[in-house]
């Protein structure tokens, strides 16, 4: 177990002051297994009128109607979480899935829905292509089939950090051959996908401490992963960028079919069309000292 103290602000700054249309927040850690969530807050300044709810993916978000108009316009979210992740973990996947191409159940098909559709045109088959060539044989050991596909990402694609929204397309990002964290999630799931898997896109946060990840030079900072649904073992988690499996460094936020549904911050304001200024994002993952000392000696 590790105890960590998580800190993201996100700061609009505009020319003059604007009336701000509601925005929606993503930003309260998600609580699973290896997940423990101690406490979480979100202030916002302005002040505004915060409502929470979960959305179909049952993450929680937060939704701010603001009355007062301004020209800067911060949003802090604080956690403390623990986590229990195993650094080695072992996925007991089902017999029926240990060799690929196997089969999901009728219900595991039908509750999947979606997350099984490639969200992006392939029209020419390009990305399945790349896909199939990771698959060694007509029986390949499906584990071994997804890490091959997750390290191949890294190593067709450079890692760079893009400050514009959204992610690009898979093909895309084959064609040009770099990519931010968000396009390296998009490519393997969309790449999964094509394999027939169940994949979804995670938005959170990665704890960083010997500062050697692709993703950030601290020892947090946003990211975006992809999990893959195999039976008997469930959601696994996948880190293209770092070629990493499992969750020990991952802290999940927004779990959704597509990544544009995970934004930490969606909003609006109503001004002059040259209003904006400006925006900056500062993250901090921390390891509490004192807590990860008394868990210790325990």
């Amino acid at each position: 177990m590790i105890a960590l103290r998580i800190r993201h602000r996100t700061t609009y700054a505009y020319r003059r002051p604007v009336s701000l249309g509601p925005h929606r927040l993503m930003l309260r850690p998600r609580e699973n297994r290896e997940l423990r969530l101690i406490s979480s807050e979100i202030k916002v300044t302005p002040a505004g009128d915060l409502t929470w709810a979960h959305d179909v993916f049952g993450n929680a978000v937060a939704t701010v109607a603001f009355s007062a108009m301004t020209d800067v316009l911060t949003i802090e979210a604080a956690a403390e979480i623990e986590l229990h992740a195993s650094a080695w973990p072992v996925f007991d996947i089902a017999a029926s899935a240990i060799v690929y191409p196997f089969r999901y159940s009728d219900d595991e098909w039908t509750d999947l829905g979606a997350t099984t559709v490639q969200q992006y045109a392939d029209p020419d088959g390009r990305l399945r292509r790349w896909a199939r060539d990771f698959v060694a044989g007509d029986r390949t050991d499906t584990l071994s089939l997804l890490k091959d596909l997750s390290a191949g990402v890294s190593h067709w694609i450079g890692y760079q950090s893009r400050d514009e929204e959204g992610a690009q397309s898979p093909t895309q990002t084959l064609a040009r051959g770099w990519g931010s964290c968000r396009d390296f999630a998009v490519l393997f799931a969309e790449a999964a996908r094509s394999l027939g898997f169940g994949a979804r896109i995670i938005s959170g946060y990665l704890f960083n401490p010997g500062g050697g990840l692709a993703g950030t030079s601290s020892a947090g900072s946003t990211h975006a992963w992809t999990e893959i649904y195999v039976p008997g073992a469930g959601w696994i988690s996948f880190d293209p960028t770092n070629r990493g499996v499992g969750g020990f460094n991952l802290i999940p936020v927004g779990v959704a079919r597509d990544i544009r549904q995970i934004m930490p911050v969606v909003g609006s304001f109503v001004g002059d069309t040259d209003s904006f200024q400006a925006m900056s994002v500062e993250v901090v993952v921390t390891a509490d000292a004192s807590a990860n000392l008394a868990d210790e000696r325990t």
